[in-house]
């Protein structure tokens, strides 16, 4: 559909292509500040104090001092190159929005503005050699350090000349140097495939389908029907990308939200161009069945009830560039497959970029169809396939990540088995996230630029998960297992082991949601006596129950590695001990005010916590609570109950064989705890062979 067919069906369609306008209009009043050096790596463009990502303002000419939002000003190297890389994006981002509004307007100087920017460009890339800055590692680039760099960029210019050529705009005289710029690129983006494919032997990277994005572009502006073939049936292709860079249960192979996104995104834009030259793709699949509406629903399945997408290994919690493209990739599959359950993720996305979970912005003029609320009842045959996608628990196997929920339940979690994840992996083993009816209570932090200490010093190490941590050290890369996943009408179960964190180690975490509570009981046991740690991190946590005292204790637990970013503030100490069990109580609250109880069943060793942690890694300097749970010794058992914060949970030990067990000691007996909720009293029973069940007393 043309964009002026949109503006004429669709009132919201109207409303974004005047705010486009009027956002152009002061930049096309000035002439163009395209720099002329190429950029250098985003990545760099961080505050080395504060970690979090500098401040940009597209309509800024040019800059020589870099400020962050805590007001430290920053000038040189490495950030002058990490701006030009945004510089440049931003103006290729702008030829579109005016490309764009000449489609929707006829207003010819919108194109001629539009049309400026690229031929500067073209004008401007014969005169880059391959990047002499790049760091050896880097697949290098000519206008950028990083040749994905150049695709994704690329791939923003590409669009804008088709869309000025859908429109009748000609080029005339500037067209031999357009010719020659897309032939460079052409050439370019081919060496770099090569390499990649050919001489590294990475065909499965991310970077492969941005390569295969960019030459896509290229083939379809030339008219090269053969070629875009070959790309999509070929080795390293979309088919090919498709089996080997997504696994069965379509999550992309390095099991990280964010490149998930990143290579969908770049699949779109492949089947965007072959369409151009007639080729149908959106019913693409690999070998193992692996779709792109396979890949959109399993987006759907890792996002919360906001559409709040979780931020699994390497990639942001929160930005702005990925909230557009997470709005790109939405908009089109929801035009295409049209589930009401992507609709949330798109919400949220326009929410993050303009404040309103409305349609606003370049993404929607682009991309956008209908009303976002008609696709709640559009299609019949489409709205109970979407509910079954979030209605209940969720196995992503090949992945490693199980999903919980339940149908009107309180609470929803999110835990991590499976590969580490490669170059953008994190020691997160059984890691669990938390998340109510808001919003996230316990949140997957996220990731840092990668110019930042923190991403390796604290983002990807163990410690700044919620999983175990041994003698403060981070576990080693590994998989780890499913032993079992049941989902009956009483509760969701999984439990999940690892035998590879630390020599000797093994790791059980059994997690059984109930509609109105989870347990996570979670057992240790090593071949030395260690310290072991249990983690649980939560944008708020308050100690406001009673059954023990907090007392002051400020200070730091270690100078060395992830545990020097942690700040105790209060340790707390039972008031009384009855021989069943001390429970510790917390309430959790998500970012929305929502609060949960959380009740932590302490053992003889026990030391409890609470601490400051760097935050989310859209703002690491805004700190999150963390509550430690420590034991010591070669086994340990942590066992916590997250309920309804009006109504914290009890729990305390049962007798075995007229002993009350201690924690990680039942020496392959069944070991068995009492949990009281409301009117309600259940036995937790755990069995070494048959895993953990509950009994309604």
């Amino acid at each position: 559909m043309r964009i002026s067919e949109k503006t004429g069906r669709y009132r919201w369609a109207k409303d974004v292509l005047r705010q486009l306008k009027d956002e152009l209009e002061p930049m096309m009043a000035s002439p163009l500040a395209i720099p002329v050096e190429p950029g250098g790596w985003w990545h760099q463009y961080v505050c080395p104090e504060h970690h979090t990502e500098l401040l940009f303002d597209p309509q800024e000419r040019d800059a020589d001092e870099f400020v962050c939002p805590y007001g430290c000003r920053l000038h040189g190297e490495p950030y002058r190159g990490a701006w030009l890389v945004m510089k440049h994006q931003s103006y290729a981002r702008y030829a579109l929005q005016a490309a764009a509004v000449f489609a929707g307007t006829g207003d010819n100087r919108f194109a001629e503005w539009s049309a400026s920017i690229l031929l500067r460009y073209a004008e401007q890339f014969p005169q880059y050699p391959i990047h002499p800055e790049a760091e050896g590692w880097m697949l290098k680039g000519r206008a950028f350090h990083q040749a994905l760099t150049e695709a994704i960029w690329a791939t923003t210019l590409i669009r804008t000349c088709q869309l000025l050529l859908d429109e009748g705009y000609a080029f005339h005289d500037g067209q031999p140097k357009l010719d020659t710029f897309f032939s460079m690129l052409e050439e370019s983006m081919t060496q770099a495939r090569h390499i990649l494919v050919k001489e590294q032997n990475k065909p499965e990277s991310n970077y492969t389908a941005w390569l295969n994005a960019a030459l896509a572009g290229i083939y379809a502006l030339k008219r090269d029907k053969d070629k875009l073939a070959e790309l999509v049936h070929g080795e390293a292709g979309l088919e090919h990308h498709l089996t080997i860079g997504v696994k069965a249960d379509h999550m992309e192979y390095e099991g990280a939200t964010y490149y998930h996104v990143f290579v969908l995104r770049a699949y779109f834009i492949v089947v965007e161009m072959a369409a151009r030259l007639g080729i149908e793709l959106y019913g693409i699949r690999g070998e193992q069945g692996q779709s792109l509406e396979g890949m959109l629903d399993v987006m759907a399945l890792l996002a919360n009830e906001q559409g709040e997408l979780i931020a699994l290994h390497d990639g942001p919690y929160q930005r702005i560039p990925y909230a557009r493209e997470i709005a790109e990739t939405v908009e089109i599959g929801l035009s295409r497959f049209g589930k009401a359950d992507y609709v949330p993720m798109l919400k949220e996305a326009y929410r993050q970029m303009y404040g309103k979970p409305e349609r606003a912005g370049l993404e929607a003029i682009l991309y956008g169809r209908e009303e976002l609320d008609g696709y709640l009842d559009s299609d019949p045959e489409a709205a109970p396939a979407a509910a079954a996608l979030r209605g209940s628990s969720v196995l992503l196997e090949p992945s490693g990540f199980v999903i919980g929920r339940r149908p009107g339940g309180v609470l929803s979690f999110f835990a991590d088995f499976g590969p580490h994840g490669g170059s953008h992996g994190h020691y997160d083993k059984l890691h669990l996230t938390l998340a109510g009816r808001d919003g996230w209570l316990a949140p997957e932090l996220g990731m840092v630029p990668y110019g930042s200490v923190t991403r390796k010093d604290w983002y990807a190490c163990t410690a700044s998960h919620n999983t175990i941590v041994v003698n403060q050290a981070s576990q080693a890369a590994h998989t780890g297992e499913l032993v079992r996943f049941d989902e009956t009408g009483d509760g969701t179960y999984a439990w999940l082991r690892s035998r590879g964190a630390y020599d000797g180690c093994t790791l059980d975490r059994h997690l059984l949601l109930t509609d109105e509570w989870l347990l996570d009981w979670y057992e240790v046991e090593l071949e030395s006596e260690a310290v072991i740690d249990w983690w649980m991190h939560s944008p708020k946590l308050s100690a406001v129950y009673r059954g023990g005292q907090w007392r002051s204790h400020v200070g730091s637990l270690s100078d060395k590695g992830a545990y020097s970013y942690v700040r105790t503030v209060s340790e707390w100490q039972p008031l009384e001990e009855d021989g069943s069990g001390k429970v510790c109580r917390v309430e959790m609250s998500g970012p929305a005010g929502q609060g949960v109880a959380l009740s932590a069943l302490s053992a003889d060793s026990s030391q409890l916590f609470l601490a400051t942690t760097p935050g989310t890694a859209d703002n690491p300097a805004r700190t999150i609570d963390g509550l430690l749970h420590r034991q010591r010794g070669t086994k340990a058992a942590f066992v916590t109950v997250y309920s309804d914060s009006s109504m914290p949970a009890d729990i305390r030990w049962l007798s075995g064989e007229g002993e009350h067990p201690a924690p990680g000691s039942s020496g392959g007996q069944a070991k068995s705890a009492a949990i009281s909720f409301r009117n309600g009293i259940w036995h937790a029973v755990l069995d070494s062979v048959q895993g953990l069940r509950l009994e309604r007393q």
